[in-house]
């Protein structure tokens, strides 16, 4: 028995030796002072791109200059913008700052502004140093001043120079995605203009054709109509559901069915699991129009088919018609001049650009049309995508 007793313990103390070991390699992330170290100053790093993204201003300012301090090992640090006034100071007391530092600051700020240079100033005891934040085409969108004791060798300006540069960059990426929000609305304001012209007179004019001889119908598409426009109009959001899409599109067949009557036929095949996708704002709305205006209403009727399909980690979307088509080598050109109108090359243009960035190139239009064949357009797009939501809702 003792000998089983023995064992016992022996196992036990061998298994607890094991349970030790592996809690000890499972805690064990960051273990030695130059992993510590080099974590702190990525995750201060991030903290401090997460404010300068939304841009140089008073706000991001005040919320990254802690961690821009914490990076350079100063003092204190302050922040300029490029008409050099100042944004935020870090930290915000007479201790470090004292009113002739603070002029001091702010003088190395607009030198180092105006000059797009380091500039280094030292009473004996303290020195402010001030190092613009150059943007990679030249432009100094700011500067970042730093407050140390004593003489900053090589090694601290070094460090302030790249600290600099990161800021500058996180700051240029603010730009960029600046940039291409002001992209994205100025093609959706593209898209609206494409529907206006063509599409509201039509409407509005079936709409009249009907005041008289069917008051009931003329004012169901007079509700139609503004729930339309009142929808491709909005200001709300870059990207919205399919569904929203596809409710809009109805509407919009119903009153191009209004105009071209029993002539119009419209197939519509929509998985239920798709409805919830998220795709760009009127980003169906120029391929369905597209297969009427321009496939349709110069033969004087035809169908249209519209497929959203589930296709595991995408859905895909198909927009059909049996109508005029385009010459595939003039569309694969681009010489949208060329095409019978030129808005039906412009409006596929502006989605599949649209399309390839929000999702990336593998998402771009693809077209399968010939003259006299009909043109097919599939959309392919994530089911789910990291940072793209809808916003802004939907008018049922």
């Amino acid at each position: 028995m003792s000998g089983q007793v023995a064992l016992a313990l022996a196992a036990a103390v061998a298994l607890a030796a094991v349970a030790a070991v592996l809690i000890v390699r499972t805690r064990r992330v960051v273990a030695t002072p130059t992993e510590r170290a080099v974590h702190t100053a990525l995750h201060t790093a991030s903290l401090a791109a997460h404010a300068l993204r939304r841009g140089l201003d008073t706000e991001s300012a005040q919320t990254a200059a802690p961690f821009l301090r914490d990076l350079t090992g100063t003092e204190g640090v302050a922040l300029f913008d490029s008409a050099g006034e100042l944004l935020a100071r870090d930290p915000d007391d007479g201790a470090v700052f004292a009113p002739e530092i603070v002029d001091a600051c702010a003088s190395t700020a607009r030198d180092s502004v105006a000059a797009a240079r380091r500039v280094l100033t030292n009473n004996g005891t303290t020195a402010v140093v001030a190092q613009p934040l150059a943007a990679e085409g030249g432009d100094v969108l700011g500067a970042l001043v730093v407050v140390a004791a004593g003489n900053p060798g090589p090694g601290m300006l070094g460090a302030i120079g790249e600290v600099a540069r990161y800021a500058a960059s996180q700051l240029e990426l603010a730009e960029l995605d600046a940039s291409r929000a002001r992209l994205d609305r100025a093609e959706v304001l593209a898209l609206r203009a494409q529907i206006s012209p063509h599409f509201i007179y039509n409407a509005l004019n079936t709409i009249a054709s009907f005041v008289r001889t069917d008051p009931d119908r003329a004012r169901e598409l007079i509700l139609e109509f503004a729930d339309f426009t009142r929808y491709s109009f909005r200001a709300a959001g870059q990207y919205t559901t399919l569904s929203d899409e596809l409710r809009n599109i109805d509407r919009y067949l119903t009153l191009e069915r209004a105009r071209f009557g029993a002539t119009l036929t419209v197939r519509l095949q929509v998985a239920p699991e798709v409805l919830n996708v998220v795709v760009p704002f009127l980003a169906l709305q120029p391929l369905v129009e597209n297969a009427v205006r321009h496939g349709l209403a110069g033969r004087g009727g035809g169908s249209v088919e519209i497929i959203a399909r589930d296709a595991g980690t995408d859905c895909v979307i198909t927009v059909e018609d049996d109508g005029a088509g385009m010459d595939p080598d003039t569309l694969r050109a681009g010489h949208g001049d060329a095409l019978p109108d030129q808005s039906a090359h412009v409006g596929l243009t502006n989605v599949d650009h649209r399309l390839r960035a929000a999702f990336g190139n593998d998402y771009g239009l693809v077209v399968e049309t010939a003259l006299g064949a009909g043109t097919k357009v599939i959309m392919r797009v994530p089911k789910f995508r990291s940072g793209v939501r809808a916003s802004g809702g939907g008018f049922r």
